[in-house]
């Protein structure tokens, strides 16, 4: 993808991400309707599940600091703070999620802790390494993932979290009617292919876990090789 390809690719997606900042902050502040509490419970319950399939990989946080690509409105972020990571920095495209993120971490009283940056990963991201990194929801938007993921293991220490959303005969074709609808593009992965990139990208010790039930993500923790 040449570079001007690239920056209308990226001004899609974090338009789209600015327009939606409300509607996906919900998703975790409970402040959904009771219908909609219910849809997201019953179709939606891969964004939960990965929420917590995340913390329970990057055990322990004490001390340890945190990178969160594409934070959205800042729920990893702030949950790492709480948690006991000592710096802990998302960034996204899109402003509304970054505000929103702010308004998080100083409500939750971590806003010490926290770092929200506005751009995109990897071209506007500071040249400096985290010991974890999390990237939840974010693959469904790369168009270019190998060199993505190779950024991205560069900025990290001990090991890295991410989701990448599946194939499916019926929902995916759904899916990218809809997203193409609202002028987003979309991409996804099956175990193989999600496999290989990570190995290609410089991750070891790769674990390729499919979210059961109505989720159509794959969960992926991918260690950095240890150093002699």
């Amino acid at each position: 993808m040449n570079l001007n390809n690239q920056k209308e690719h990226d001004s899609k997606v974090g338009t789209y991400f600015s327009k939606a900042a409300v509607t996906f902050d919900t998703f975790y502040d409970h402040q959904r309707t009771a219908l909609m509490q219910w849809v997201d419970r019953k179709f939606r319950s891969d964004i939960f599940e990965r929420y917590h399939l995340t913390f329970e990989a990057l055990k322990p946080l004490n001390d340890r600091t945190v990178l969160d690509i594409g934070c959205g409105s800042g729920p990893y972020v702030v949950e790492a703070a709480r948690r006991g990571s000592k710096r802990a920095m998302g960034f996204d495209m899109a402003q509304g999620m970054i505000d929103l993120a702010r308004q998080h971490a100083t409500t939750a009283g971590v806003a010490d802790k926290c770092e929200f940056l506005l751009g995109t990963f990897p071209q506007d991201s500071p040249q400096e390494t985290f010991d974890y990194a999390i990237v939840m929801g974010v693959m469904d938007y790369i168009a270019d993932p190998l060199a993505f993921l190779s950024a991205l293991a560069k900025r990290v220490r001990l090991r890295a979290v991410l989701s990448f959303p599946s194939k499916h005969w019926f929902r995916t074709p759904l899916r990218k009617v809809r997203y193409w609808l609202k002028r987003c593009p979309v991409y996804f992965y099956d175990s193989p292919q999600i496999k290989s990139l990570m190995q290609n990208a410089g991750f070891s010790k790769i674990n390729v876990e499919k979210i059961p039930g109505a989720g159509m993500d794959f969960v992926v923790i991918g260690d950095k090789p240890k150093t002699s």
